[in-house]
């Protein structure tokens, strides 16, 4: 019974893994067709406009809204003001009513995640969501685990960079040292701490 009792524990233990490590689970990924074509590649990269032009809530809220289609206009009631593929756009514009975008990254509900207190203290978007920057389309580039968060949290010093370059996503370190060296005088600096205690996203 022994035997057959640490068989079917092991299996169990096995097959949760298997599933819960995989990328099927974490959504990594995953790219669902957006209601409009947008290409951050565009945007962000070749014409540099900054994250925070669009998501302008991201330094003093929980979560990185998305613009409205008045942001979009300020631009394209001159840029390609008649293109086709931007109709949807100009249309909700006229009529107040919002685009129903796809929500990519995902957190589940019992976890608690603010995105200005994170951003305000030196976490580029590119930790969480990779090379936006570079997307045609976007897709969850990062499993958004929590070993994932951990991994962060309990050693914050080699993320952390000079707010100045919280958007600039091509921005790399001289070294992996000079990295840990910098991002340890901001945590001084900051105060911030390494939190692990499950109340800390768990609330």
């Amino acid at each position: 019974m022994i035997i057959v009792g640490v068989m079917l524990i092991s299996t169990g233990v096995t097959a949760g893994v298997w599933y819960y490590f995989t990328n099927k689970y974490t959504n990594v990924g995953y790219m669902p067709v957006q209601p409009v074509a947008f290409s951050h590649a565009i945007h962000a990269d070749q014409l540099g406009v900054d994250c925070r032009y669009c998501h302008n809530a991201v330094e003093k809220s929980w979560y990185s809204n998305i613009p409205a289609s008045s942001v979009c206009m300020n631009c394209h009631n001159q840029v390609l003001k008649d293109d086709p593929k931007l109709a949807l756009v100009r249309e909700s514009f006229q009529s107040g009513k919002p685009i129903h975008w796809i929500q990519i990254h995902k957190l589940p509900d019992y976890v608690y995640f603010n995105h200005s207190v994170h951003v305000d203290r030196g976490v580029s978007c590119v930790e969480c969501h990779g090379q936006i920057n570079k997307m045609d389309e976007v897709y969850q580039a990062k499993p958004l685990s929590m070993s994932f968060c951990l991994d962060c949290h309990r050693d914050p010093a080699a993320h952390l960079r000079d707010p100045k370059l919280i958007t600039d996503l091509d921005w790399k370190p001289a070294s992996p040292d000079q990295q840990r060296a910098d991002g340890q005088k901001l945590m001084d600096q900051w105060h911030t701490e390494s939190l692990q205690n499950c109340s800390a996203c768990h609330r």
